[in-house]
């Protein structure tokens, strides 16, 4: 069973000004969601992050409704929660797989998540991945878009622009080393 393997948790990173992060839940499954979220919520807390939560109807929703909030709000980071059971056609598949790619289409944009939607075959694993005594799967999708928050923001702390640099950087143009030109 996964559970009684180790593996490693990172520090939770430390942040010098707040964070505010939108959880985004699927409550199809709600016992399951409620632990996901809590965990979720325990580990925000810890790093001294704000949260919003929004709710979504399924697995599938949730990529679209980061994608709008993204748009119109000023978040630092996203946790994706909900589960997907495995059932007797293929639709597991699909929203295993479209709701995973959509998510990673996101993050590869530059949008700090973390992918909490649990993909099982049955609802023994999903409630032990889920309760925030047991895996805390919600609680380790918050620390993955803490962890990518804090990335994003050490990448914008130096300086390296894309095309222009920040303003107050000098730039020398052509003529003296001092930056005065001369005709």
């Amino acid at each position: 069973m996964a559970s009684s393997q180790e593996h490693t948790v990172l520090p939770r990173p430390t942040f010098d000004r707040p964070v505010k992060v939108l959880i985004v839940v699927s409550p199809y499954y709600s016992d399951i969601a409620d632990g996901l979220l809590t965990g979720a919520k325990a580990e925000l807390e810890a790093a001294g992050a704000g949260y919003d939560v929004v709710e979504m109807p399924g697995a599938l929703e949730i990529p679209t409704a980061i994608g709008i909030s993204d748009r119109q709000n000023n978040y630092d980071g996203y946790v994706a929660l909900g589960c997907v059971i495995r059932g007797e056609t293929t639709h597991y598949e699909t929203v295993c797989n479209d709701s995973s790619r959509a998510l990673q289409l996101l993050g590869l944009q530059g949008l700090c998540i973390g992918n909490g939607i649990l993909t099982v075959e049955n609802k023994e694993q999903a409630d032990v991945r889920a309760a925030p005594e047991g895996q805390n799967k919600g609680g380790g999708a918050a620390a993955a878009a803490l962890h990518l928050i804090a990335l994003a923001r050490k990448g914008s702390q130096t300086g390296k622009g894309i095309g222009f640099k920040p303003l107050g950087q000098d730039t020398l143009m052509a003529g003296d080393a001092d930056g005065k030109t001369t005709a």
